[in-house]
């Protein structure tokens, strides 16, 4: 059955950010520039990546994954809030919403997964460094990942095809700049306890049991580091992890802070600027912690800027 047939609703509205008109050119040039920056930062890791030879390993693979996720996820939400912004039109048909809502739910169950992974891999290399290259070899490393894009898949296809079965009788109004699955069934005229089941069951799997698992890998490390005689150790350990765990405490921060404290009603502003640190900040701040955190990817970066240099002379 199509999705328009499901609603009488064709459209939803997207109320976007709380500025003035007047102040609407300002915040496109400045969430334009934020979302350039987050795909070629994001976009420059892959190519480095690519490129370098150094670092075609377990944990460079998992990033560039991480790195094309993190792209992908900011085109979601980022340009079709532009392009409202820009144009003062607040709709988006609602087979758009729909699908908008499969792909946000999608990149953000992968994101999950990829940093679980990354856990494990910086788990093996410090907590079993003699056997790292015979456990994370490379069709672990592809299994990982390829389990990571069918698990969120099939989570974001359940939550979408259910999602699709509802009726949107009156209200078609949404008190962000993005269709966001919990909004659109408080919007719902239809019964959503289903709904709501699934999303708890997912939850668990996709964010609940991921975080365990990182949490559980890291204090690990913490435990193998704190055995560590020498403070080169240690020094050499935390790098290491530095730079995952970062983004890790970024992104779940943010998730935290939108889904499992949710605000109330009347402070939707507030709700709006965590939506913002967790669809545009967060992965624009990613290449950023990698590329200044990380000994190998300076070096990459300037190994590129030097060999560009030279094609230029």
């Amino acid at each position: 059955m199509r999705l328009e047939n499901q609603s009488s609703v064709s459209e939803f509205l997207l109320l976007g950010l709380p500025i003035r008109p007047e102040q609407h050119s300002v915040f496109f040039s400045l969430f334009l520039g934020m979302y350039l920056t987050t795909v070629l930062g994001n976009l420059l890791i892959i190519l480095l990546i690519r490129l370098d030879s150094r670092l075609h390993t377990p944990m460079y693979f998992f990033l560039s994954h991480l790195a094309l996720t993190d792209v992908s996820f900011s085109s979601v939400t980022v340009p079709k809030m532009l392009i409202n912004m820009h144009f003062q039109d607040q709709s988006i048909p609602y087979a758009g919403c729909v699908t908008q809502t499969y792909f946000f739910i999608f990149f953000t169950d992968l994101d999950n997964f990829l940093l679980t992974s990354m856990a494990y891999d910086r788990y093996v290399a410090i907590c079993h460094p003699l056997r790292y290259t015979t456990i994370m070899r490379e069709g672990v490393c592809i299994l990982l990942v390829a389990v990571s894009w069918i698990l969120s898949c099939a989570s974001a296809l359940s939550h979408t095809l259910l999602l699709a079965q509802l009726s949107f009788c009156v209200d078609n109004t949404v008190p962000l700049f993005f269709c966001d699955l919990g909004v659109l069934l408080k919007l719902s005229c239809s019964d959503t306890s289903l709904n709501e089941l699934v999303i708890f069951t997912a939850g668990v799997v996709v964010i609940t049991l991921p975080l365990t698992c990182i949490l559980i890998s890291y204090g690990h490390i913490g435990a193998t580091i704190l055995k560590v005689p020498s403070a080169r150790g240690i020094f050499k350990a935390l790098s290491t992890c530095g730079s995952h765990l970062s983004v890790v405490s970024l992104y779940y921060g943010a998730i935290i802070g939108l889904y499992f404290f949710p605000l109330s009603s009347s402070s939707s502003d507030k709700n709006i600027i965590t939506s913002v640190m967790y669809t545009v900040v967060t992965p624009l701040l990613n290449p950023f912690i990698y590329s200044l955190r990380n000994r190998d990817m300076k070096g990459a970066l300037e190994k590129l800027f030097n060999r560009a240099m030279v094609l230029c002379q």
